[in-house]
């Protein structure tokens, strides 16, 4: 009896990936580079249903053909590593799938060359973290349609479940599905500075202790900014540290890592010229926040504003950076779907921008409410570039803008940096603008390097001798 499904790489991801498909019924073949983390997967109780091989050869030739070998390792050369291993045992009509957070171009660069021989490659972003892998995450596949039929049965069974459906969906042709992934994780960056900003307001502006703030996440949690961050956010600031009894929070290093994919977003936006300024400054806020020491040392030597400031009605203020925050949390998606719209455009990839936002619903680390009405928007104007201009947004941003214009005044008065909030701000006033200042910017072209500009006026390109 052969196995139906192989796992490769079994770190905290890989090993719940396996245990999930055990779970649903598979038979999963297991192999890791090393024996440890094999022996290690085994040796717990839930994983007595999986079979452990020690060698490659083993592993694949335990598989029921077509083979199906999904491999969970660190993006990069090890998935190429694990490739060539592999490649010497399969035969025409197999698949390899890869569940990391590889770069589309490099899925890409892999599906042409299995391809030549015969074998289907698809590239399968995940999202949800250790626990989403474990009882169902979102699941990005992309790749040739055929090959996604295949694994299809498994895939959909092992996301998550929203409303009877699953969080699966085939997501378009060669490096599709890891691209959606990779602006998946811009908007984590971005949904995560915001939340991380209005924190700071309350508790820097307002100055409320800990505990209040987090039943201030949890009421908003009730609401309209319903989502798994803000879910999340409350209950990291309920945790105590043991050792001091201090909110945990206040005992972190505020210094942010990143992993790549963040970058990869705003790289990709610039090289195609798509606006993400809101994803952009999130990864610019994690790097600014690695410079701790310098960070330390610049607080003794450069001061802020001195101005006496306003008493503010407490009430009012949390209301209106309710506000600010929905209002910042739309404008990142909006940045982040019409970077999928754009860049489906770009590469002819057809990208299901309402099925997009519905697989987001389960096991996803930005899993937030209003992701079914961005369904229901590209349901109802499959063409629309931009989400600001969905009847439903629309109205939000024009009630909530005012909330965010305060909060990001204050801030500046105040001397706090919101680099999200603020950007949320300027792309609303930038994108709402029909006269923009670019015509000045044309004009400076035009004069110190004959760039020519084009008239609002007449057709044609015209230049200017200005001197």
């Amino acid at each position: 009896m052969f196995n139906t499904i192989g796992v490769i790489g079994l770190g905290v991801m890989g090993s719940n990936i396996a245990l999930n498909m055990a779970n649903h019924g598979e038979k999963v073949a297991v192999y890791n580079y090393t024996r440890d983390l094999t022996d290690k997967l085994m040796e717990k109780k839930e994983a007595q249903s999986l079979l452990p091989y020690y060698e490659v050869q083993d592993f694949v030739q335990s598989l029921e053909v077509p083979r199906k070998i999904f491999v969970m390792v660190t993006a990069g050369k090890a998935i190429d590593s694990v490739i060539s291993s592999v490649v010497p045992f399969l035969e025409e009509g197999d698949v390899i799938m890869d569940g990391g957070n590889s770069h589309y171009q490099d899925t890409e660069r892999r599906y042409d060359e299995l391809k030549t021989k015969g074998i289907g490659y698809l590239g399968i972003g995940i999202s949800g973290g250790e626990v989403g892998a474990l009882t169902g995450p979102s699941i990005m596949p992309g790749g040739d349609k055929d090959v996604y039929d295949k694994v299809a049965p498994i895939l959909t069974k092992i996301a998550a479940q929203v409303d009877g459906d699953p969080c699966c969906v085939y997501i378009g042709p060669k490096g599709a599905g890891h691209f959606v992934k990779m602006v998946h994780n811009g908007i984590e960056y971005a949904d995560m500075q915001l939340i991380a900003e209005a924190y700071t307001f309350l508790r820097n502006r307002l100055h409320l202790q800990v505990d209040e703030i987090a039943e201030i996440f949890e009421t908003w949690n009730q609401g309209e900014l319903k989502s798994y961050l803000i879910e999340i956010t409350a209950e990291i600031l309920r945790k105590k540290d043991e050792l001091t009894g201090l909110p945990l929070i206040d005992v972190i290093l505020d210094k942010t890592g990143q992993k790549g994919t963040g970058k990869w977003t705003s790289m990709q936006a610039i090289d195609n010229g798509i606006p993400s300024s809101i994803i952009t400054e999130s990864l610019f806020a994690r790097y600014i926040s690695s410079l701790k020491e310098e960070r330390v040392r610049a607080e003794d030597v450069l001061s802020g504003p001195e101005a006496e400031l306003q008493e503010l009605d407490k009430e009012q203020w949390i209301e209106s950076i309710r506000q600010a925050l929905y209002m910042g949390k739309v404008c990142a998606y909006t940045q982040g779907f019409a970077q999928y719209k754009m860049s489906s455009d770009l590469y002819d990839w057809d990208l299901p921008l309402k099925d997009i936002a519905l697989i987001f619903r389960g096991g996803c680390i930005i899993r937030a409410d209003f992701l079914n009405v961005i369904s229901q928007s590209f349901s109802k104007q499959e063409q629309l570039t931009n989400l600001l201009l969905a009847p439903f947004f629309a109205d939000k941003v024009k009630a909530y803008q005012i909330g965010l214009r305060k909060v990001v005044s204050d801030g500046v008065l105040s001397g706090i940096s919101f680099p999200c909030l603020s950007s949320s701000l300027t792309y609303y006033d930038s994108y709402r603008n029909g006269r923009s200042n670019a015509s000045l910017l044309q004009a400076q072209r035009d004069y110190f390097g004959a760039h020519t500009y084009e008239r609002i006026d007449r057709e044609g390109v015209f230049h200017t001798n200005w001197q």
